[in-house]
């Protein structure tokens, strides 16, 4: 039976092309992405695992702006390395000039995330996961000082 091993690539559309390229250049680089191929209409970046593709709305595409809550997208989650890279991600995109619609912050137990918006309003997320559960987990297996095994 075939088995996904990840997403390779997610392909949105934007309203302005050229403004979405600079923050999504911005964005991806700042997370360790590398520009692909650009086009004329589409431009790519990749980590070396997943590739992120924009490409321009039709004109029918145009008439209506994303409006969260609508079928289809709800947003796109980038997994980062530490709570500390979630933090740092919000500082950047707060200098970035994107809306951040919830602060890095604990929204789960043990989900820490920051959640903004790109130009055309889609959602997109930093988060960290199981940082704490983990760091728990090491603390309970190093042995204590000064205690002999006889």
């Amino acid at each position: 039976m075939p088995r996904v091993l990840g997403v390779d690539h997610l392909v949105i559309r934007v309203s302005d092309f050229e403004k979405s390229k600079a923050f999504y250049g911005k964005l991806l680089g700042f997370l360790g992405f590398k520009p692909m191929e650009h086009y004329e209409d589409a431009a790519g970046w990749s980590n070396g695992k997943t590739r992120f593709w924009i490409g321009e709305a039709d004109a029918e595409g145009k008439k209506h702006k994303y409006r969260i809550g609508d079928i289809g997208f709800h947003h796109y989650a980038f997994e980062l390395g530490s709570r500390a890279e979630v933090d740092a991600l919000g500082a950047f995109v707060n200098k970035l000039g994107a809306k951040i619609i919830d602060p890095p912050a604990e929204y789960y137990d043990d989900y820490y995330a920051v959640f903004f918006l790109d130009p055309d309003g889609l959602k997109l997320e930093g988060m960290k996961y199981g940082e704490l559960k983990r760091k728990r987990a090491a603390k309970r297996k190093k042995p204590r000082r000064g205690r002999s095994r006889k």
